[in-house]
């Protein structure tokens, strides 16, 4: 890999989740204005378990847009939908000038299973979007294999397949242990995968809660950060300061390996965010106040 980059050439990405009310929605409203300060290259919005929220997170998708002035990137499953009912969607985001897409499998609901007139994976929906338009789409990574899996390498021929398919990038499930997702990425490129390979950072909010997350995600959490957040969810205002020396120690590490691209997962909270990007040498301003 190559060594130190400037930090002038790092870039972010903000991922955010739609709110379940319109009060939650009206608060992202000031959480975006906040976060558009640090000039990411875009945002982009999730969607529930199986497609769950997928009107609110076009509306979310739209404010979002009109608000910041920014690119906003909307993810979009193949879970719980034909085809045709995903190729509709497709065209429609298109038609609505939306050119960014995370094009997911999507996770599936318990006792339920792939639509057999379906797109039956990334790879498909991917070569799928490609036939509606010309979509900048992202796809997921995953430096410590995916749960479903058969084997690491055949997780790394998958995401060849929705590389080869037309994906533009990989932004990678989080993952703390940076070793890991250097050796990935070394793998990835010795597999003949060209395309860029974005870390996903995923700032710490809830250590209890992260936990939990992570058993159901593949996503391991090392000792030493077990220990480090030891007792950190009653005091959040360390946590955070915790929670920042984390995320921008990896980021260098990063950043000094030649990987100057980040996608950030807030969890629709600015603070820790903000600090990262500035400490990171980007144009974030960091607020006194906690109206967002």
């Amino acid at each position: 890999m190559t060594g130190q980059t400037p930090e002038r050439d790092i870039s972010v990405s903000f991922e955010l989740f739609p709110p379940k009310t319109e009060a939650g929605i009206e608060k992202l409203g000031h959480t975006v204005d906040r976060l558009a300060e640090a000039g990411p290259a875009y945002f982009s919005v999730t969607y529930g378990a199986g497609g769950s929220t997928r009107e609110r997170t076009r509306q979310v998708v739209d404010a979002v847009a009109s608000r910041s002035g920014l690119p906003v990137a909307q993810h979009l499953t193949c879970v719980g939908a034909s085809r045709a009912e995903i190729d509709r969607q497709a065209q429609g985001l298109w038609d609505a000038g939306i050119r960014r897409i995370v094009a997911l499998r999507g996770d599936l609901p318990e006792g339920e299973t792939l639509a057999e007139d379906g797109y039956h994976d990334g790879a498909e929906l991917v070569e799928g979007l490609r036939r509606i338009g010309d979509f900048d789409i992202s796809v997921a990574a995953y430096p410590e294999v995916h749960p479903e899996a058969a084997s690491d390498q055949g997780d790394l021929d998958h995401l060849k397949r929705k590389i080869d398919a037309g994906a533009n990038r990989a932004i990678t499930q989080y993952a703390f242990d940076t070793d890991t997702v250097l050796r990935f990425v070394d793998r990835a490129r010795k597999a003949g995968i060209s395309a860029p390979i974005v870390p996903g950072i995923m700032p710490v909010a809830n250590f209890a809660s992260l936990k939990r997350f992570s058993s159901g995600c593949g996503a391991s959490i090392p000792t030493w950060m077990e220990e480090m957040f030891a007792g950190l969810d009653e005091t959040p205002d360390l946590r955070s300061m915790v929670a920042t020396s984390v995320a921008v120690e990896q980021c260098r590490r990063f950043v000094a390996e030649g990987l100057t691209e980040f996608h950030i997962y807030t969890l629709n909270k600015p603070d820790v965010t903000l600090a990262i990007c500035r400490a990171l040498g980007l144009p974030a301003t960091i607020r006194a106040d906690r109206a967002a």
